[in-house]
């Protein structure tokens, strides 16, 4: 019974690091490979490769905050808030697969933008999606991370009401 909730701690841990790593690989050849603004149109005119610096949160939340309150709202918080999380997970030993994996990924990608935020001071985003009038901001793959963790609690916990932490 202990190695079962020993293996699942370790896929749990594997996922949150395998999420910040392809989110920092990426972001470091991005930062290499890209100029500041460029515009590469990888599929048509429809995916786009950039290279923005973010100086916010998602779109730009935060982006005019005083430095003080960026450090609180932007670094200290979500900290705080993804290790109580990732804790709370690691210690859940019946919370379903499904759920472990989409809180990894949240966890992952929240994790990938904050080493940004602290060792730069930005987010590097890159990516943008456009298809006639409807396009994205501009995002990242941690930012991908985080999105699909939450649709994937959403869709299960709208599948399932006795899901829950």
């Amino acid at each position: 019974m202990h190695r079962t909730k020993a293996l699942k701690r370790l896929a749990t841990l594997f996922l949150v690091f395998l999420n910040i790593g392809c989110d920092q690989v990426s972001k470091g050849l991005v930062r290499k490979n890209v100029g500041e603004r460029d515009y590469i149109q990888l599929v048509d005119d429809h995916f786009i490769l950039t290279n923005v610096e973010n100086t916010g949160a998602m779109l730009g939340f935060g982006e005019s905050f005083p430095p003080f309150l960026k450090l609180i709202l932007l670094q200290l918080l979500p900290v705080l808030v993804l290790l109580i999380l990732l804790f709370r997970i690691l210690g859940k030993t019946d919370l379903d697969k499904r759920l472990s994996i989409a809180f990894a990924f949240v966890i992952g990608g929240g994790i990938g933008n904050l080493i940004d935020r602290i060792a730069y001071g930005t987010v590097t985003d890159f990516f943008q999606i456009k298809f006639g009038i409807l396009r994205t901001g501009i995002f990242n793959m941690a930012d991908v991370s985080v999105t699909t963790g939450v649709l994937l609690i959403l869709f299960l916990s709208l599948q399932n009401k006795k899901l829950a932490l």
